[in-house]
């Protein structure tokens, strides 16, 4: 053991009393779940109705090429909220105990901390150091009660979040699997649903109208904001209001475009992952690789449309900002991760596809960063972390994993990371591997799975679409070892440099 003893030695900065500095912005974190890159009109993409975050672009700074660290909710959050990777960690999988981060600094360095929305720790409401928290979690999530249900498993509880008890007040049922699977045409729906509820009990509009219902009523702090929005969506089941879900259904959109050579060059993890997906409806989601193009368009359709649901909310928020003196805010959107869609033959996550672990992520504070720009640099979504610590005035612990992007949101020279990494265990999804890891520079993907002979290697110069798996090539075969010896060197640099975090948190 090192020696630590709490929390507060692993974060070293003084924790007395200290006055505010007068020019600590506040801190407004907006996440969405599950949001691909390719989902914000700004950015190159028509097909989307973005007015809000289209804003966030022009006036902001967006990092194109900005990577999760893991490719499903709980451990990505978990990586952002500490500045560790996975293995550091200990947070693999949905489920693993997660209760530590730096919102606990944060609160301590003089911050009000404000949770609204998904966060997805373990337990769900465990206090994170925030002051408030109003939790709302999946969609789909079964474990609350509703009248007439059958009691929880043993060793399962029933857990209320707040659109729960919102739901239950007003006399509704959520919408979720068994609610589904009594439409006729379950099966072909992949997914997506119409939201035949009131619209302001939508999860999406639900957390967007807390956030700005407590910017009204809560009176004008004495001490800086930092607020994390977590919104629900676009995350399955794809289930927008309808005079959204109308925007999109007859629109030309991106349509998956799978090969043989795609599905054939995938290594069995991946294939049975294919065909787990098929055999089971997560999160109301049946998957049909070879589905009709109707099914395949409404899927989409319905998704991009909970997208446009969530940029109205953001919207709302971005007002009420403004309207209640919060001018000072530098607003930080992004997403835990992409979704496949169909591209691949897949759907969801737990792949390592650029559907999945590449992620809008944009920083917006006109009064403080020149904005309209892009940052081409490769850089990971828990680099977020230690830039919020620094936009604080708090020093980032040595051992953090993590790199601020505070120097190229401020214009500096800035030349980003020369690989990033992801990765992910078993869980009762992703059940054909024990492990599987990711390293991607600008040029070059390959993905390694620790029990298997079989893997990925793309050249993301001649094929950026990720489809020609080169793994076996033998005329590329100095690249692969080149990235495989980088695997290596990155986890015992990081089990050497992090492991008095982790020893200490685990």
């Amino acid at each position: 053991m090192s020696g630590l003893t709490g929390y507060k030695d692993l974060y070293p900065f003084d924790y007395l009393p200290w006055t505010v500095p007068p020019t600590r912005p506040n801190i407004a974190l907006i996440t969405t779940d599950q949001q691909r890159f390719d989902t914000i009109h700004a950015l190159g993409h028509e097909h989307m109705e973005t007015p809000n975050l289209d804003r966030l672009v022009e006036e902001g700074v967006t990092f194109t090429d900005c990577h999760i660290t893991a490719p499903s909710c709980a451990p990505s959050r978990a990586s952002l909220f500490t500045g560790y990777y996975p293995h550091t960690t200990g947070i693999y999988r949905n489920g693993d105990q997660w209760r530590h981060g730096w919102v606990e600094t944060l609160s301590e360095g003089g911050y009000y901390t404000l949770n609204i929305g998904k966060m997805h720790t373990a337990p769900y409401d465990t206090p994170m150091g925030f002051d408030e928290r109003h939790e709302v979690e999946n969609k789909d999530r079964y474990l609350a009660p509703i009248p007439g249900d059958e009691p929880p498993l043993p060793g399962e509880k029933y857990y209320l979040d707040e659109w729960d008890k919102a739901l239950l007040a007003r006399g509704f049922r959520k919408q979720q699997r068994e609610f589904y699977r009594q439409w006729d045409d379950y099966e072909q729906r992949l997914g997506a649903f119409e939201w035949e509820l009131p619209e302001d009990l939508h999860p999406d509009v639900f957390v967007g109208e807390r956030t700005t219902q407590w910017l009204d009523s809560m009176p004008k702090l004495d001490q800086p904001l930092f607020m994390t929005v977590g919104f629900p969506g676009p995350h399955p089941p794809y289930d927008p209001v309808p005079r959204w879900a109308e925007v999109y259904e007859d629109r030309e959109l991106p349509m998956p475009d799978l090969t043989e050579g795609d599905l054939e060059g995938q290594p069995l993890p991946l294939d049975e992952l294919r065909t787990h997906m098929a055999e089971m409806d997560h999160d109301s989601t049946t998957h049909v690789v070879d589905a009709d193009e109707e099914a395949r368009h409404r899927q989409r359709a319905y998704y991009y449309a909970n997208v446009s649901m969530i940029d109205e909310q953001v919207g709302r928020i971005l007002d009420a900002l403004e309207a209640n003196g919060y001018e000072n805010t530098v607003v930080l959107f992004t997403s835990d991760h992409g979704e496949a869609l169909g591209d691949h033959g897949h759907i969801q996550k737990w792949t390592m596809y650029d559907v999945i672990t590449r992620v809008p992520t944009i920083v917006w504070a006109p009064d403080r960063f020149e904005g309209g720009r892009t940052v081409e640099e490769l850089c990971q979504l828990f680099d977020l972390g230690p830039t919020v610590l620094e936009l604080a005035d708090i020093e980032v612990p040595q051992t953090m994993e993590a790199e601020s992007v505070l120097p190229a949101l401020e214009g500096e020279e800035w030349s980003g990371r020369e690989c990033v990494y992801a990765e992910h265990s078993r869980d009762g999804i992703l059940q054909e591997t024990a492990f599987m890891t990711m390293i991607r520079t600008d040029t070059w993907k390959l993905v390694h799975f620790v029990d298997n002979d079989e893997g990925q290697l793309f050249d993301l110069d001649t094929d950026p679409e990720e489809v020609e798996n080169l793994w076996d090539d033998p005329t590329v075969q100095n690249q692969k070892r080149e990235l495989l010896d980088r695997l290596l060197e990155w986890r015992i640099e990081s089990g050497l440099e992090a492991g008095d975090w982790a020893a200490e948190f685990r």
